[in-house]
């Protein structure tokens, strides 16, 4: 797919492909509004970022440099309730409202009475709008599409294929039309005439419920700012309840936050928002029954350096380490001349890691004719290697019909991954049973929902492996407080001949029963995965004479732990 230099902060080198990236130069800041519930849509005016507050039926004007908040529409709040989308075309308000997009001039908002031209009614909710020129385009999760009037008949002209399966809003930048899905964390790039998507990005916090580009008078950047909006559970403190002091309850959350981003078409990706976190990994000796272990060597995989990962530095903790290289891969060695009976250590290793998020745009057309998978990788990556249960009956069926009749690689893996999908629902379990037993049960954990899909694919002769290990709790804006994961996690690369390795998440996209599922982590990872140990163990023990009975779960226990430092600038 190769793009036109149609954006102002393209820039090309010499021998390198056409590169697009935000022209933001600097760090902005989170704006958070003053008074504010659920922010929908987002416009540009005079200068002043414009949004709904759904809860409120505000219509507010924001100063991204102070958070000063303006009510515009004192007098008229009701007409803006469960208001969704929101643009600004000359002197004309757009918004939508349930099924209904409406239109007034905006110099209405200061009188006395306020009566909104009803401009289309939808047989389904209606949910982004913006203008351009006499074209109206709105956005309807229901219809799956994006719809195109005529502003002066108010005529449906034409329609997109929406291109993720959430709620959408929109924006205009040039002949450029962007989108942001709530349920796929993804901002889209595309052809405002063709619908042709260009390139997409994750956004580095979930649920994007508006965009738009401001030009910020301060540095001259052009600043793509999203709206993120959501409910977050907390512990509520109930004086009045003496015998409950405490309960769980919701509340709003929602903020504006500067979108970054680097398309490169000739690596096939699209870089976003990234962060310095500090990662921690650690073993405390604490076994279940006396043992004792001679020349013991215990290996830990170390973060690797990806696309979208950097680690800048690492060190150990507790006693030092050596490394080796494991398939291309560091893994840090802690020796122990002898591990007598309930002797205890802790030991393990501290990075400082580079994490972004990560989309790869590859299409259907881009794998037609692609290479043959070479013998080496056949060997490795098509074997069952891992108790796959690949020789039985019920996942040799599977695997036949998870495909049916398709040849295309990218189409295969994406019809294997929606058929485990359909058959799965994801459980937490002591133990991870072998992929014919998960799936005759019908529910697994992330590392049985691996399992499926290496032997569903392997045997489709799609080369794959498992990557892991742990995911910093998501929580960007809780910088230089320590996270602690409540559980490690597993997903999936598949390999493209002629390219190289694809990311693609196990279980998580598995939100909505009997799909449509989200592809936001299909060829695609947020800022928060942390990659270690691809398609090698992320830890073993062994001593010279292989005598080693006890498990690492019976041996110790791990301490894990992620500290957010700050947002990295923009690339």
């Amino acid at each position: 797919m190769l793009l036109e230099p149609a954006l102002s902060n393209a820039s090309e080198q010499p021998g390198d492909s056409l590169v697009i990236q935000s022209n933001a130069t600097t760090l902005h800041r989170t704006v958070r509004p003053v008074g504010v519930y659920m922010m929908r849509g987002l416009a540009l005016h005079e200068g002043r970022l414009l949004t709904l507050d759904a809860v409120r039926g505000y219509l507010v004007a924001i100063a991204p440099d102070s958070d000063s908040t303006t009510i515009l529409n004192s007098k008229h709040t009701e007409q803006f309730l469960d208001g969704s989308g929101l643009a600004i075309a000359g002197d004309t308000l757009w918004f939508t409202r349930e099924n209904r997009v409406y239109r007034c001039p905006l110099t209405d908002l200061s009188g006395d009475t306020l009566t909104p031209d009803e401009f289309a009614t939808l047989p389904y909710p209606a949910d982004g709008v913006a203008v351009y020129g006499s074209a109206v385009y709105v956005t309807c999760q229901k219809a799956g599409a994006i719809l195109i009037y005529d502003a002066e008949t108010q005529r449906e002209i034409t329609r997109f294929a929406a291109p993720g399966v959430g709620i959408e809003n929109l924006t205009f930048r040039g002949e450029e039309l962007w989108l942001c899905d709530r349920l796929e964390r993804t901002v889209y790039c595309m052809d405002r005439a063709t619908g042709e998507l260009r390139f997409s990005l994750l956004t580095p916090f979930d649920s994007p419920s508006g965009l738009a580009f401001y030009p910020d008078p301060a540095t001259g950047d052009e600043v793509l700012y999203v709206v993120y909006s959501f409910e977050e559970a907390y512990i509520r403190d109930d004086p009045n309840n003496p015998e409950l002091p405490y309960e769980l309850t919701f509340r709003d959350r929602t903020f504006l936050h500067p979108l970054y981003f680097r398309y490169d078409p000739q690596q096939h990706y699209t870089l976003s928002n990234g962060f310095l976190v500090e990662m921690i990994y650690a073993e405390e000796i604490s076994p279940l029954d006396a043992v004792q272990l001679n020349s013991l060597e215990w290996r830990i995989a170390l973060p690797a350096e990806t696309a979208r990962q950097r680690l800048r530095q690492v060190e150990p903790i507790g006693i030092p380490f050596t490394e080796e290289l494991q398939d291309g891969q560091r893994v840090a060695v802690f020796k122990f001349d002898q591990l007598r009976p309930h002797e205890s250590h802790i030991f393990g290793w501290k990075a400082l890691l580079e994490v972004r998020g990560i989309k790869y745009q590859f299409t259907y057309d881009d794998v037609e004719k692609i290479p043959p998978l070479s013998l080496e990788f056949q060997s490795r990556y098509l074997v069952d290697d891992d108790d796959l249960a690949m020789d039985t009956p019920a996942i040799r069926a599977a695997a036949r019909e998870s495909i049916g009749t398709e040849t295309n690689l990218l189409r295969k893996i994406l019809k294997i991954r929606n058929y485990v999908y359909d058959r799965l629902s994801y459980s937490i379990k002591p133990h991870i049973d072998t992929p014919d037993v998960a799936l005759e049960r019908g529910t697994g954990s992330c590392g049985e929902y691996v399992g499926i899909l290496l032997a569903l694919a392997r045997l489709n002769g799609i080369a794959c492996r498992t990557v892991g290990r742990y995911k910093c709790p998501p929580y960007a804006d809780r910088q230089r407080y320590p996270l602690e994961p409540e559980f490690n996690h597993v997903w999936i690369e598949f390999y493209i001949p002629g390219f190289g390795w694809l990311p693609m998440e196990s279980n998580v996209d598995d939100v909505v029963d009997g799909g449509p599922y989200p592809t936001r982590f299909f060829m695609g990872l947020p800022w928060f995965h942390a990659e270690m140990a691809k398609g090698i163990s992320f830890e073993n023990i062994k001593t010279p004479t292989s005598d080693v009975d006890v498990s690492i779960g019976d041996l110790a226990i791990n301490h894990v732990r992620f500290t957010i430092l700050e947002e990295l600038p923009p690339l």
